[in-house]
C-alpha cells in the first residue's frame, strides 16, 4: 500500500495556501540515537591514511546540521504544523532521500526550516508551487556547488600537498570544521549581490516598458523574455577527450568553463549552463550578446591548451523557467553553433538586423542554408568592428 494510503486520518490534509496548523507532538523523554555508524571495513588499529576518521565525521555532522538527528519524518512534519505528504514534497524538492518511517533523520534545524517554508504559505506570501520551486532551486543548486567546492579543495590538496586523492579527502574532512563558516557567509553575501543584481535587471525593464528591438513585448506573450541568447562549442572536443587522462581532461573542461564564466560575467551576461564541451548564456541586449560572443571566440583562439571554439548568437524572446531558458531562439542558435567556422561568430539575419547600424560589428551575410526546425534561414558571421571590445582584467 502507498504511504499515503497508511494511518488514515493520521495525518492532516496536504498544504494549502491556508496552512492549517496541526497538534505538535509531544517531546519522548528519552531522545532516539543518530544514525548507527556505518563500518568503514578497516580492522580495529588500523592506521590507513585513507580512511576517513569517524569522530570527524560526528563533529562535521553536528556542526552541518545543528545537533543530533532525534525526529522521524512524521515528527518532523508534525511539529512543524504540516501533512506528511507536504512535508514530502518540500523535502524531495529539496533531494532528501527516501526515508522509512522508523529512521530517524531530523534535526531540530531542519524542524525551523521546514517551519520557515511553511509559514511562508500559510502568510499567502508564497503558493505551495512556488515553494516546492523555490526549494528545488535551492537543492538543485546546492548540491552542484557543493560537489564543486569539494572537489575544488580536494583537487588543492592533492597539487599543492603532493598526497594521493584519498587521503586528501581525509584530510578534507579534518579542515571542513574551519572552513564551513566563511564559505556559508560568502554564500550568503554571494546570494544577496545576485539576487540585487536582478532586482535591478527587473527595475531597467520596467522603466524601459519592457521594450525589445522587434518591439513585440506584451505581457500576454508567451515568450515573455527579450534575450540575446548565445552558444559557445569547444571544437573537436569528443576526439580530444578520447586522447586525454581523466585528469588531463577535467583541467581543460574546467580552463573552457572558467574562461566561459570570466567573460560572460564581465559582459554583463548570465552563464545559463554548461553542457560538457559547451555553455549556453544569454544577455539583456544584443549589443551585448555581440561582445560576449566576439570575446568567446577571440579567447579560445588565442588559448594555447584550449581547441577554438564555434560561437552562435540570436536576439529573441524566450520563456525562462528553473533557472534554464526554452524557445525557439534557443533551439535556433544551437543549430547555428554547428554550421559556424572554427572561432567565428554565426548569427542569424534577424538578429544582424538589430546589430546594423552599430559600427563596433562587421556582419558578412551567407548563402541561405535550411536548418532543422526552421526551414531556410540567412546565416551571417559577426565579426568585429570598431573598439577594443570586452576588456578583462
Amino acid at each position: 500500500m502507498s504511504e499515503e494510503g497508511r494511518d488514515v486520518g493520521a495525518d492532516p490534509e496536504p498544504m494549502t495556501l491556508s496552512m492549517p496548523a496541526v497538534r505538535p507532538r509531544v517531546q519522548p523523554e528519552d531522545a532516539a540515537e543518530p544514525d548507527a555508524e556505518r563500518g568503514s571495513g578497516e580492522p580495529a588499529g588500523t592506521t590507513n591514511p585513507a580512511v576517513i576518521d569517524r569522530e570527524d565525521v560526528r563533529k562535521l555532522e553536528a556542526q552541518l546540521i545543528g545537533g543530533p538527528r532525534t525526529l522521524k519524518r512524521r515528527e518532523a512534519a508534525a511539529e512543524a504544523g504540516v501533512s506528511l505528504l507536504s512535508a514530502r514534497k518540500l523535502w524531495r524538492a529539496m533531494g532528501f532521500p527516501n526515508l522509512d518511517d522508523d529512521a530517524v533523520f531530523f534535526t531540530e534545524q531542519d524542524r525551523e526550516a521546514l517551519t520557515t517554508v511553511i509559514e511562508l504559505v500559510r502568510d499567502e506570501q508564497l503558493t505551495e508551487e512556488a515553494a516546492i520551486s523555490i526549494m528545488r532551486s535551492i537543492g538543485q543548486m546546492t548540491d552542484r556547488m557543493v560537489v564543486w567546492q569539494i572537489e575544488a579543495l580536494v583537487e588543492e590538496m592533492v597539487v599543492q600537498r603532493g598526497i594521493p586523492d584519498a587521503e586528501a579527502r581525509k584530510a578534507l574532512v579534518a579542515a571542513l570544521p574551519a572552513l564551513i563558516e566563511p564559505l556559508e557567509k560568502t554564500l550568503v553575501y554571494a546570494w544577496k549581490r545576485q539576487m540585487n543584481s536582478a532586482v535591478q535587471r527587473l527595475a531597467l525593464r520596467a522603466e524601459a516598458g519592457l521594450a525589445s528591438h522587434d518591439g513585440s513585448a506584451s505581457d500576454d506573450n508567451p515568450l515573455p523574455l527579450a534575450r540575446a541568447v548565445g552558444f559557445a562549442d569547444l571544437v573537436s572536443y569528443t576526439s580530444l577527450s578520447r586522447q586525454m587522462n581523466e585528469k588531463t581532461l577535467a583541467q581543460m573542461v574546467q580552463r573552457f568553463e572558467h574562461k566561459c564564466a570570466e567573460i560572460i560575467s564581465v559582459g554583463g551576461g548570465r552563464l545559463v549552463k554548461t553542457i560538457g564541451d559547451e555553455v549556453l548564456f544569454n544577455a539583456e541586449t544584443p549589443e551585448a550578446g555581440a561582445e560576449i560572443s566576439l570575446a568567446l571566440a577571440k579567447a579560445f583562439t588565442e588559448d594555447e591548451l584550449l581547441p577554438a571554439a564555434r560561437v552562435s548568437l540570436v536576439w529573441g524572446r524566450v520563456l525562462s523557467r528553473l533557472g534554464d531558458i526554452y524557445g525557439p531562439t534557443v533551439n535556433l542558435a544551437s543549430r547555428l553553433t554547428s554550421l559556424a567556422e572554427p572561432g567565428t561568430v554565426l548569427t542569424d539575419a534577424s538578429t544582424a538586423a538589430a546589430l546594423r547600424n552599430n559600427d563596433r560589428f562587421i556582419l558578412i551575410p551567407h548563402q541561405p542554408r535550411n536548418v532543422r526546425g526552421f526551414g531556410e534561414i540567412h546565416p551571417v558571421t559577426l565579426a568585429r568592428g570598431t573598439g577594443p571590445g570586452l576588456i578583462l582584467d
